[in-house]
């Protein structure tokens, strides 16, 4: 995959004439992404002359290292690539302000607006089953609801939200779901405690751990982020599958920040720009099982249109980012209840 992606970007970058400005130095990134997305890395490495070096850590351990080498006046990366909207509000002081030119053609809803955060791509919360557990314990998931059957309790994994972006939007998706579209309701909050008496404490330490326990079978069901399990179900090889739950998904936009004192601020500039670009946009959409946000796109064939998938009528990305903190409090005062 991660051949096939770099090979179509580099021959559309070519064919369009796209090619970045040739540039020297370096470029140090920290990312939770998953593999897809860093695969287009060498290719801008060619493009630009442009060394590139990633650190490959979670969403909210990238937080805690940048916001600590700030506090002490220096940065070892240049930029975060990974991670949503939400994630970024409350650290909006880390980051530094730079809308590309290449920003103009993304969709309305996803433009950068804030000045710090540029969207790339879009992210689907989803359920990942594991089909033939689900058959041996004579149950079906379709939905948030069906997470509670007493069936699944210690079978389901899921990452922290308070560390994990794609945990955190999971969360945020049963809330709205459960909570009638309050995520706030006692409502919601009264399902989350029920889910987390079913979960037995089977918390992941990535992304990747939750996906992959689902297509090895240790777990029946997982909670994670969309391009990873589309990805999975699509290569046929293992029992699983895509489901997007009947309350509802959410779509939260994938961010790539620019830290604030980068070593290599204007290298930083460049990669933000290549991301947006239309043939990076169209390479990573036909390859990797990712929706574009670049106006004219196609989403990939493998992956269903997201007008054909319910989503929340309530949901407010500027409600959640800004609400984060009082969220993963909340969220952390009920782990805590359901242990005693």
């Amino acid at each position: 995959m991660k051949k096939f992606l770099a090979a179509a970007l580099a021959s559309m970058m070519l064919i369009g004439g796209a090619a970045l400005a040739s540039a020297d130095g370096e470029l140090n990134i920290c990312s939770p992404n998953s593999d897809g997305l860093l695969s287009i890395i060498p290719v801008f490495e060619e493009q630009t002359g442009i060394k590139v070096k990633v650190e490959s850590i979670g969403t909210g351990d990238c937080m805690k290292r940048i916001g600590s080498e700030i506090a002490q006046e220096y940065s070892t990366f240049d930029l975060m690539y990974g991670g949503s909207l939400a994630n970024y509000v409350a650290n909006a002081d880390l980051f530094q302000d730079y809308v590309s030119d290449q920003d103009q053609y993304l969709m309305d809803a996803y433009k950068n607006t804030r000045g710090y955060c540029t969207n790339y791509t879009i992210d689907g919360s989803v359920l990942l089953v594991n089909t033939d557990m689900l058959k041996e314990l004579g149950i079906e998931v379709n939905g948030y609801a069906d997470l509670i059957q007493p069936e699944l309790k210690g079978k389901i994994i899921s990452a922290d939200p308070a560390n994990s972006s794609s945990a955190f939007q999971c969360l945020i998706g049963m809330l709205y779901g459960m909570g009638n579209g309050d995520p706030m309701s006692k409502e919601a909050w009264d399902f989350i405690d029920k889910f987390l008496v079913n979960l037995d404490g089977k918390v992941a330490s990535s992304s990747s751990q939750v996906y992959n326990g689902v297509a090895n079978g240790e777990y029946a069901v997982g909670l994670s982020y969309e391009d990873p399990c589309v990805e999975l179900q699509a290569k046929g090889e293992q029992p699983v599958k895509v489901v997007y739950a009947v309350e509802g998904t959410i779509f939260p936009g994938e961010s790539v920040q620019i830290i604030k004192g980068a070593p290599h601020m204007e290298n930083a500039k460049k990669f933000v720009d290549f991301v947006l670009s239309e043939e990076s946009q169209n390479a990573v959409a036909s390859t990797i099982c990712l929706r574009p946000l670049r106006a004219g796109v196609p989403t990939n064939e493998k992956m269903i249109p997201s007008d054909e998938i319910k989503q929340f009528d309530t949901y407010s990305i500027k409600y959640v980012a800004e609400h984060k903190a009082e969220i993963v409090k909340t969220y952390v005062d009920h782990v805590e209840m359901t242990m005693e």
